[in-house]
């Protein structure tokens, strides 16, 4: 998962003409309480990308709708993550000096809210263990645990909701095994997951603070007991020992560097491929010559996955920061400015991918070409494990069930940054 935006908006209050008859028509803006946003946001970037593609939105940040610009911003060493680093007040800086001191602070030393040369340090730690190499060996595990939730699926005698059985189950028991974990609640840790990830999304996180910082109380509690079981197993041989070990060499973690990366491999090792494996399922049974390609032929899995993530990203949104005055497309961005790098809308650039950038193409060579992950040093540590997983999820279960549809409309999670599903029923033959 790469560095999803953090940032707390400044109430939004849309325009409304005196008289709209005699008014001029509003130039598109990003609204998300638009109706049918959350269903389809891509109409609404597509607008904005067509009058004006770096835009001041009504709630604060700038916002980049073209592919050119966020990859050029993404990848700009003069932009910082750090949200310390912004000018001005920020609903996010008045919702942290409400809370205690402690709870203000957590996160802050996770690799995705750090610039270099503390990202850069905390990065190298743990990169070993998501190199692709070191990932393809997990290859036999993610079949096997895919098949075994196909099984369990496929004796259900009515609908399946695809994230309960598949989308969710698959990444938490891959990051759960990979960081050495000990059993636990996993349904408790899958709402506390699902509720923490609110603070990602502005306006989540300004209506449910006080349940977001109470699974976030829950959550360190449970990594702290982890951290301290892993203590007394100096011999394990899984992410979270290697962890442990680099700080009692008095390498670089500090117990709050550990604690707060900890968190975020658990969360980010999931949290966007269950939107990646579920988003990716719609889009195939909404397309059905597409997935019928896809049960058809294995060879176009690795592709597959690549434009699935370009079609419907499941984070839609990257915050930077301006370090010093930037020139996006001869439009100044001041120091201190938020900045919006629309990954979703920069997916569907035409001048990128085409006339047919809207559609689903599984073979589009460009596929890969994707901004899904971000982009620069804050490229996503485990964007080669999401396609592995998504790989094996989507890839196996078209072809186990090509006869699939779907049971009832799914219901979108209503999120601004991680765009996915609550729940995915669907009829498996």
């Amino acid at each position: 998962m790469h560095d999803p935006c953090e940032i707390l908006f400044r109430s939004y209050d849309p325009p409304v003409a005196d008289d709209p008859s005699t008014s001029p028509a509003p130039s598109p803006s990003l609204n998300p309480f638009e109706p049918g946003f959350f269903e389809d946001p891509y109409p609404q970037y597509e607008a904005i990308r067509s009058t004006e593609p770096v835009h001041r939105t009504a709630l604060g940040p700038w916002l980049l709708t073209r592919w050119e610009d966020v990859h050029t911003v993404l990848r700009d060493p003069s932009t910082s993550v750090e949200v310390a680093n912004a000018t001005g007040p920020t609903n996010r800086g008045e919702l942290l000096a409400s809370l205690s001191p402690e709870r203000a602070q957590r996160g802050t030393k996770a690799i995705l809210n750090l610039d270099p040369p503390d990202h850069t340090r905390l990065r190298r730690l743990v990169s070993k263990a998501f190199t692709p190499r070191t990932v393809e060996r997990l290859r036999p595990r993610v079949d096997a645990l895919v098949d075994g939730l196909l099984d369990e699926a496929a004796t259900a005698e009515g609908p399946v909701d695809l994230i309960a059985a598949l989308a969710f189950p698959l990444p938490f028991a891959v990051i759960s095994e990979m960081l050495g974990m000990p059993e636990g609640d996993t349904d408790q840790l899958r709402e506390w997951s699902h509720t923490l990830t609110q603070v990602l999304d502005p306006f989540l996180a300004m209506s449910n603070a006080e349940a977001i910082f109470e699974a976030s109380d829950r959550m360190n509690e449970v990594v702290t007991a982890a951290i301290e079981w892993k203590r007394g197993r100096p011999d394990d041989d899984d992410l979270l020992g290697a962890l442990l070990r680099a700080e009692d060499q008095g390498d670089v973690l500090s117990e709050r560097e550990l604690v707060d990366n900890v968190v975020l491999l658990y969360l980010a090792g999931h949290e966007t491929t269950v939107n990646l494996i579920g988003n990716g399922i719609v889009a195939l049974l909404r397309c059905r010559s597409q997935m019928e390609r896809l049960a058809a032929d294995p060879g176009l899995d690795a592709c597959a996955v690549d434009e699935l993530l370009r079609y419907d990203s499941p984070v839609q949104f990257s915050r930077r920061i301006a370090l010093r005055p930037l020139d996006v497309a001869g439009q100044r961005i001041d120091p201190g400015e938020f900045v919006m790098t629309g990954l979703g809308a920069a997916n569907r650039d035409p001048a990128k991918f085409g006339p047919d950038a809207d559609s689903l193409r599984l073979d589009r060579p460009d596929a890969n070409q994707h901004v899904s992950f971000g982009s620069g040093v804050h490229h996503c540590l485990g964007a080669a494990l999401a396609r592995l997983e998504g790989r094996a999820a989507l890839g196996r279960l078209v072809r186990r069930f090509p006869a699939m549809e779907l049971a009832a409309d799914p219901p979108w999670n209503g999120r601004l940054i991680l765009r996915g599903l609550e729940r995915l029923e669907v009829q498996l033959a």
